[in-house]
């Protein structure tokens, strides 16, 4: 697997499901990741509900897959899309995939491709079946690539999973023998758990910046050498809660 910086991703895109006006935003976010050198998007273009990508697609180099809809009330993009990631995958152009959609059908897809020893990221609204955010090695709701009106992100968070079990095991599963543990492996552990997991969710840019919210927490700050200016962050459960019979 190349570094993530070199990380060559498929990016694909099922536009029946999916809002072109987020499209932007996503691929900045993919850019965290690697760099799309696929951009497709899937859907019957010959159909009104789809006008509204016809700018994006141009502006974001994306290409459009035309997908006709032979039987009313079937959907053909899934298909398509998932041939065409498989074509891709057996190619062995691409170091992971970034599938966009909020349908569970490419649950096994994204299975599949991990099963070739590929990343795949996820992409789709808080709506997304559970069994394809957790087939995913992570899974970004792409709400949290909009602005939202703050009553609006009140009602989101409150509908996510609560967040101090998640850190508490990852702390657990992490801590080294003197007690701390790496901001960087309680992150990474977290996030294989729970795949859809990002500080965004939780209101904060950062997770650093979230850990130093958890009043359960000690967080301290380390030079990464001797003399350097950059530091490493750790974290790890307040004495009084670890030296307490039955503490989480």
């Amino acid at each position: 697997m190349a570094t993530r910086e070199a990380a060559k991703l498929a990016v694909l895109i099922d536009a029946d499901n999916a809002q072109a006006l987020v499209i932007q935003e996503l691929l900045a976010e993919v850019s965290r990741y690697g760099t799309a050198t696929i951009k497709r998007a899937y859907g019957d273009w010959t159909t009104p509900n789809l006008v509204s990508w016809k700018e994006t697609l141009h502006a974001m180099a994306i290409q459009p897959v035309q997908q006709f809809r032979y039987t009313t009330g079937k959907n053909s993009t899934d298909s398509a899309l998932i041939i065409d990631a498989m074509d891709v995958l057996h190619a062995d152009n691409v170091d992971g995939f970034c599938l966009v959609s909020s349908d569970s059908d490419f649950t096994r897809l994204a299975t599949r491709i991990r099963e070739a020893g590929l990343v795949v990221y996820g992409f789709g609204e808080r709506k997304t079946p559970a069994p394809f955010v957790a087939a995913c090695d992570k899974f970004i709701f792409t709400e949290i690539l909009r602005p939202v009106p703050t009553q609006e992100k009140i009602g989101e968070a409150a509908a996510l999973p609560p967040l101090r079990p998640m850190v508490v095991a990852a702390i657990e599963a992490t801590t080294r023998e003197d007690g701390w543990a790496s901001l960087a492996a309680v992150g990474g552990q977290i996030t294989k758990n729970n795949p859809s997991f990002d500080s965004r969710n939780y209101g904060c840019a950062k997770l650093g910046e979230l850990m130093r919210k958890q009043d359960y927490l000690d967080v301290k700050e380390a030079p990464m050498s001797e003399g350097s200016a950059s530091v490493h962050l750790h974290v790890r459960l307040k004495q009084s809660l670890t030296s307490r019979p039955g503490s989480p």
